[in-house]
């Protein structure tokens, strides 16, 4: 009769033995990483050493040649091509112009052209201011350059604002004097491209007795002209002038 006995094992298999076998895994992972590492770094640089091989066996070959060994130069007289004479009647000289030739050569009939010959052949000269000679006979009138004038409300952009260069004071009238009047007068002046004004025109004043004395500051003031696109241009522009008596601000 066979009896069978059952081994109970009461070994336990636990975090402790976890650490004890957890240097040996980690050594054996970390060797194995390396290996592989290497092994395909060593796989890319043998590769690399291969096709370079090839490309040098590959490279074609240069044969250095002598100077006796190229022949001798092709010749470039074949390909001139010939020459082609023409003839043709020797063209005589005009009257006037000398050609120097063989005496033998010289025809009998020729004779040096005169002074006449010669103006007629040039043409009517200008004339020494005895009458004879070219006139004008159509006067040449030289227009002046036009210029399209500004409106007064109409906007023109420049770059450069025009400058007061001389300012001309306007006169304080006596009557305004005598009755103790001040105000301010705001005059628009057109100024063409030489900085000159030409037009002058009151848009707002406090009293029309200071109306004529702006105007006519405003005409004898100069300026410099405003500039677009470094060009100067005709604009309009406001100035104001401003009438109080002595010991007022």
């Amino acid at each position: 009769m066979t009896q069978a006995a059952a081994v109970v094992s009461n070994e336990v298999y636990g975090s402790f033995e976890l650490k004890k076998l957890y240097p040996r895994n980690f050594s054996i992972g970390l060797i194995t990483a390396v290996f592989f590492h290497l092994l395909a770094i060593g796989s890319y640089y043998f590769i690399q050493t291969v096709n370079k091989g090839d490309d040098f066996n590959s490279a074609p070959t240069v044969r250095i040649l002598k100077y006796t060994e190229l022949g001798p130069p092709p010749s470039i007289t074949n390909d001139v091509p010939p020459q082609i004479a023409v003839a043709g009647p020797v063209a005589r000289p005009t009257v006037g112009v000398p050609v120097p030739v063989p005496d033998k050569e010289v025809p009998i009939e020729q004779t040096i052209a005169t002074q006449q010959q010669m103006s007629e052949v040039a043409g009517p000269s200008i004339g020494d201011g005895t009458g004879t000679g070219f006139q004008i006979t159509k006067d040449i009138k030289i227009e002046p350059e036009k210029t399209e004038e500004p409106g007064i409300n109409d906007f023109v952009p420049f770059e450069k604002y025009p400058e007061v260069v001389v300012a001309a004071q306007p006169d304080y009238p006596e009557i305004a004097k005598r009755a103790g009047i001040t105000g301010k007068v705001f005059v628009k002046i057109l100024i063409d491209k030489t900085g000159k004004p030409q037009k002058a025109v009151v848009i707002k004043s406090d009293s029309e007795l200071f109306n004529e004395p702006s105007i006519n500051a405003a005409m004898k003031t100069t300026f410099t002209p405003a500039l677009q696109q470094n060009h100067p241009i005709m604009v309009w522009i406001v100035i104001p002038y401003r009438f109080v008596l002595d010991g007022q601000k």
